[in-house]
């Protein structure tokens, strides 16, 4: 075999390769670092690009530090300007090192130059090691007092750069008191904004500590302080006018002749090229009219221009922050936007977050006058090839219908999507013939000729699907081939992966039953043997409760599945009126593009259902009884991710939904119900005053029943131990070690929901049947558990994963054991306890 051709290609000659060439530049920098003859200079910039390139691709170049530092003595800004990136990249890092440039940049912060003092200055305050905070306190000092702008406005920020290294070295040289007279007296406005925002932050994190810092606040949002720097502001850099902009948002006017003044100061900014000017100038107009309704309203009337024109003036990045701001006052006041709906037309080279954001606003602004536009434009966009475009313009429409704006024209629109033939229109439509349906029953003739024309072949999204079998279900007596259609559903039952067509089956199928019954009874017997055996336990559920009801009374079972219905006034909305108004205060800022308040994108309990930190104190240590406490103590970090772990890879197919007592009929697949069926003896007892329930309706399905069998002996009686003891890291150890005997779905009372505002509460119900709890976490909805148990007269361990979602009531069980052959009888013992959560 010929050996690999050699490739040509020579590194580039401002990226060494590696070790070789550090170790060169290591000696090339030595040699040039005493020279001082002509164009040494120019020789060390193409030395010091080599060697920022080498640190800005990763390679290691902390072994030129010496080198580096000897050759910045020199006059150059530019290879300064290098060095001091340099420095400030590894001294972090390598604190010892960092010791070796203190004394060059002490001696530059002292240089005739106020560029390179600046940047001298600025590097020594980026090194950010704690153990030379004393050289700092001196440059810093005279900075603050230099008489050149740039450095002034460097040392400014630099104070705050030493409050976050050592609060108490910035207190003890009182320099907020220095940046406090700065920003009172200096005549540059650069360095007024920088001593503001550093004590904005240094006497918001002192105001916890200290009174005097609190009061010190308190002055920032004073009358005078406000009025001083409103009067400099057109002298202020546009970041620094936003930053005054926050400041004045929160001050509070004396009154409305204070809110007018301010305002008509203001107003020019409205006109600014800079989209964060003009969106805290409206923030702040905003907060300021707040309790001025006429005048608020104004103010919606006034900025609608502004904001409109920055949408068409900016790119992509800045038209989608802009429209999310938009979107929040539309929301709000959507009939002040309404004349102004052709702004939020799409352009076809628009990217389709912009796009999507303004189909939104097209749905929010839509009324009377302009629906038929608004839909027109949007049936135009239901042909894009763009398949995510497509699908929400026909969201669009349908949303628009659900307003009751021209409802007659708009569900003529939906229909004709249907007969597109194209599958992601028909998908999409369906579910919104469902939900119009749902709000407008009399529109059912016209809706179910059409829909009864679409092949159940053709749909394959599982929403879509599971629409079009609530409307088989629902109108069977208008769609003349509905149990022949569900029959042939039923057929590939075992095919079909998603619960919530499987459970629109169920329920459509009994629907169809009661309202023409001869030609579905064969189709009722297969899909409730069907759901029986379902492995998922909701289907599992509803097939043996509707088999319980037909077989107690089929009355009171079509009166409980299919009620009189009234038609849906209003559907729900996704975002509480609370969480809106939390975005509208904070206007202008990441919560709004994220339509969520920052608390539910900051803090760590809001991250996410089971986003728990890396460490375990995100994870509290569940209070055990006062026998038996277990310690608090920290899990060792190469441990972390055992408790916090949501989806193990691991699974115990034997025992997922199977824990159930019911003797479940079986099923093949087929429409055939089986032979051998034991759906009566599912521990069903009837009540005594009603008439025992006969075969009758086992008969109708033809589900055969087997005489009925002496039920079996009861399992022995699992105890637990009172006094159970485990320490976390032996728990650990167990979880990491144990297999997974059960992995489950099981559900917990609406009761216990109610009072479960935090984990304590399941805790203390849990103890009470001798399991224990190591470690919880979580915030409603989403709570998560780690439970212990202990047989009572063995030394065998149970440990349990216990995930709780309390919007939908649904509980995750994992459960491990050193006795598996225990598991399930712990499982159901578990179970019981949880059952009861809510009612003890």
């Amino acid at each position: 075999m010929a050996p690999p051709a050699q490739t040509n290609r020579s590194p580039s000659p401002s990226q060494p390769s590696g070790k070789g060439e550090v170790s060169d530049l290591k000696m090339q920098l030595r040699q040039l670092a005493g020279s001082r003859a002509p164009g040494t200079d120019d020789a060390k910039r193409e030395l010091f690009k080599k060697v920022i390139s080498c640190m800005t691709i990763g390679i290691d170049v902390s072994s030129v530090f010496s080198e580096m530092v000897m050759c910045s003595a020199t006059s150059d800004i530019v290879l300064k300007k290098m060095c001091y990136l340099y420095v400030g990249n590894y001294a972090k890092h390598n604190p010892d090192l960092a010791l070796l440039t203190i004394n060059f940049l002490q001696r530059d912060c002292k240089d005739e130059d106020p560029m390179i003092r600046g940047l001298a200055l600025r590097s020594l305050c980026s090194l950010r090691v704690t153990n030379l905070v004393e050289y700092l306190v001196g440059p810093l000092g005279a900075g603050l007092k230099d008489s050149n702008s740039y450095v002034r406005t460097v040392a400014a920020m630099g104070v705050l750069k030493l409050y976050h290294i050592s609060e108490s070295t910035c207190m003890d040289a009182d320099f907020p008191a220095t940046l406090k007279h700065l920003m009172l007296n200096d005549r540059e406005a650069q360095v007024v904004a920088n001593c503001l925002c550093a004590l904005q932050e240094i006497w918001g994190l002192e105001a916890t500590k200290s009174e005097e810092a609190s009061t010190e606040r308190e002055t920032l949002l004073s009358k005078p302080l406000i009025y001083y720097l409103l009067n400099r502001f057109k002298e202020f850099s546009e970041w620094a006018q936003c930053a005054v902009l926050d400041l004045v948002s929160k001050y509070v006017p004396s009154d409305s002749n204070e809110i007018f003044d301010m305002m008509n100061l203001l107003e020019d900014r409205l006109q600014h090229a800079n989209g964060a000017v003009v969106l805290a100038t409206i923030k702040l107009f905003l907060q300021l009219t707040l309790s001025m309704a006429d005048i608020h309203q104004q103010v919606y009337e006034r900025i609608k221009a502004p904001l409109l024109t920055l949408v068409s003036s900016g790119g992509p990045e800045q038209s989608y922050a802009v429209l999310s701001h938009l979107h929040l006052l539309v929301m709000r006041a959507p009939y002040i936007f309404s004349a102004d709906y052709k702004h939020f037309y799409c352009q076809y080279n628009e990217p389709f977050y912009v796009k999507k954001l303004k189909l939104e606003m097209l749905t929010a602004v839509a009324n009377e006058s302009n629906t038929y536009e608004i839909v027109t434009e949007l049936c135009e966009y239901a042909a894009n090839v763009d398949i995510p475009m497509a699908r929400e313009s026909i969201r669009a429409v349908g949303k628009i219908a659900l307003q009751q704006y021209d409802v007659n024209a708009i569900v003529d629109r939906l229909l004709q999507f249907l007969e597109m033939e194209k599958d992601h229109v028909t998908a999409e439509t369906l579910v919104l013939v469902k939900d119009l349906l749902r709000k407008y029953p009399q529109w059912s003739h016209d809706c179910i000729a059409v829909v009864g024309n679409i092949s159940s072949k053709n749909v394959q999204e599982p929403k879509a699907k599971a629409a079009l079998i609530w409307m088989l279900g629902e109108y069977a007596q208008d769609m003349q081939d509905a149990p022949y259609v569900l029959e042939s559903l039923i057929e590939n039952w075992e095919e079909e992966h998603s619960a919530e067509v499987r459970l629109h089956l169920l329920t459509a199928v009994v629907k169809c039953f009661f309202r023409r019954p001869p030609e579905t009874q064969k189709a009722l017997g297969a899909v409730l043997a069907a759901g029986v055996n379902d492995f998922h336990q909701d289907v599992h559920d509803r097939a043996l409760l509707y088999y319980r009801l037909l077989q107690y009374n089929v009355s009171i079972a079509e009166r409980v599945v299919n009620p009189p219905k009234q038609a849906v006034s209003v559907f729900a909305d996704t975002q509480s009126n609370e969480i809106k108004d939390r975005i509208f205060d904070e206007f202008n800022s990441l919560s709004v593009v994220y339509q969520k308040p920052s608390y539910m994108f900051t803090d760590k309990e809001h991250r996410g259902p089971f986003a728990f930190s890396e460490e375990i104190g995100n994870l509290s240590p569940g209070e055990e009884s006062t026998d038996n406490v277990v310690p608090a103590q920290r899990i060792e970090a190469n441990d972390k991710d055992l408790l916090l772990s949501t989806s193990d890879k691991e699974e115990s197919k034997g025992s997922i939904h199977n824990s159930s007592a019911y003797s479940a009929p079986g099923y093949d697949g087929s429409l055939a119900a089986p032979s051998q069926i034991d759906l009566v003896s599912l521990d069903y007892k009837p009540t005594p005053n009603v008439p025992s329930a006969t075969f009758a309706i086992d008969d109708l399905l033809g589900l055969g029943l087997p005489a009925a069998a002496s039920p079996p002996p009861p399992p022995p009686v699992l105890k637990l131990n009172t006094k159970a003891a485990l320490e976390p890291n032996a728990f650990q150890q167990k979880w990491r070690q144990l297999p997974i005997s059960i992995s489950q779905e099981t559900s917990i009372n609406p009761q216990g929901v109610a009072i479960m505002t935090s984990p304590q509460t399941l805790i203390h119900h849990m103890q009470g049947h001798s399991i224990h709890c190591i470690a919880s976490g979580g915030q409603a909805p989403n709570f998560k558990f780690f439970f212990y148990a202990q047989k009572a007269e063995e030394p065998s361990t149970y440990l349990v994963e216990c995930v709780v979602n309390a919007s939908s009531c649904k509980v995750q069980l994992k459960i491990k054991a050193d006795d598996q052959s225990t598991s399930q009888a712990f499982s159901e013992l578990f179970q019981s306890a949880l059952s009861k959560f809510g009612f003890s």
